[in-house]
C-alpha cells in the first residue's frame, strides 16, 4: 500500500498514512481513524489535504544496462567514498 502524506489545517501539522490508492482522505476524523492520531482539539469535520510529493524517476535505459554503476563495481567516480 502506497504512503500518503496529509496536512490537517488546524494545526498545519503533516501526517503520512498508508491506505489504498482509490482511497482519498478529506476530514480529520477519517485521518484520525487511519493514523491513531489523537487531538480532541480538532474538530472532527476539520479538512485534510493531501500533500503532493516528487517522486524518483529512473531511465528505462538504467533498467536495461546489465553493468552495475561504477562505485557498485569499487571504481568509484571520485564523488563518492565507495
Amino acid at each position: 500500500m502506497p504512503t500518503y502524506r496529509y496536512r490537517c489545517e488546524a494545526n498545519q501539522q503533516i501526517y503520512e498514512v498508508r491506505h489504498s490508492m482509490n482511497t482519498t482522505l478529506t476530514t480529520w476524523s477519517e485521518l484520525e481513524h487511519l493514523t491513531g492520531a489523537q487531538d480532541k482539539s480538532i474538530p472532527g469535520d476539520t479538512p485534510v489535504n493531501k500533500v503532493l510529493t516528487a517522486v524518483g524517476l529512473v531511465k528505462s535505459s538504467a533498467l536495461k544496462n546489465p553493468e552495475a554503476p561504477p562505485c557498485a563495481n569499487k571504481n568509484c567516480c571520485g564523488g563518492c567514498s565507495g
